[in-house]
């Protein structure tokens, strides 16, 4: 699940975003709502306008900021994130990254009231892929972090969501389109590191957990394993 820690007395700030981000969602006319299949393993540059993926749906999210000056962008960080824990297919997760989730509609909820988080992109069970961020813009996902000697992990990365349980397993078509996603990332930016939440933030994050298949991403991207933790491959 994506974290940053911020609170909701940003909200001059976040407000500012969500407007400016109400009406890019407006100007594209795609929103997460009737989600498509990500399109083909392998895409060229012109699969991208500016930091959209093209092949993706878009429901944009205001939680997001600049990238440092001179960032380069050379991981990507993989989560997972069910809500609440364990029940897929609803908006849940989409309200959570558009801050206008309910938070009495579940118990569950209470816990995670007020954050502001979201992450790049978000896959479906069904292997359906929505974009949240623009790769270009800092997203607020991996929260403290520390990864390949460098901190603060969301200047540098591109976080992405699998729609699952912390620790269960995860659906062919999610791998699919995954493995796609990698790959046209790699296309845009200089990808030489693959992590997991857990691995960029040991000790405080757990997703996505021992059911998700790394020798199976890496054995689809075909990338040596010098680009995935030490411990997975």
């Amino acid at each position: 699940m994506p974290e940053d820690g911020l609170s909701p007395n940003e909200g001059s700030e976040l407000s500012e975003r969500a407007s400016a981000m109400g009406e890019r969602a407006s100007a594209m006319g795609e929103r997460a709502s009737a989600p498509g299949r990500h399109g083909g393993a392998r895409s060229s540059h012109s699969a991208w306008q500016g930091g959209w993926l093209t092949t993706a749906c878009h429901h944009p999210s205001p939680n997001h900021g600049e990238r440092p000056a001179g960032a380069l962008i050379d991981l990507i960080v993989i989560h997972s994130i069910s809500l609440p824990p364990g029940v897929f297919g609803g908006d849940e997760v989409l309200r959570l990254f558009d801050n206008t989730l309910d938070w009495g509609a579940h118990p569950y909820f209470e816990q995670i009231r007020g954050i502001r988080v979201s992450a790049h992109f978000l896959i479906r069970r069904d292997g359906s892929l929505i974009q949240c961020v623009d790769v270009q813009a800092r997203a607020w996902h991996a929260g403290p972090s520390f990864y390949r000697g460098r901190g603060d992990c969301n200047n540098d990365s591109v976080g992405i969501e699998l729609e699952g349980l912390e620790g269960g397993s995860f659906e062919a078509q999610q791998y699919e389109t995954l493995i796609a996603l990698c790959a046209d990332l790699a296309q845009r930016h200089p990808i030489a590191h693959v992590a997991g939440h857990e691995h960029v933030a040991p000790g405080r994050k757990a997703d996505p957990g021992a059911g998700f298949d790394w020798p199976r991403l890496q054995a689809g991207l075909q990338w040596p394993a010098e680009r995935f933790p030490r411990s997975v491959i």
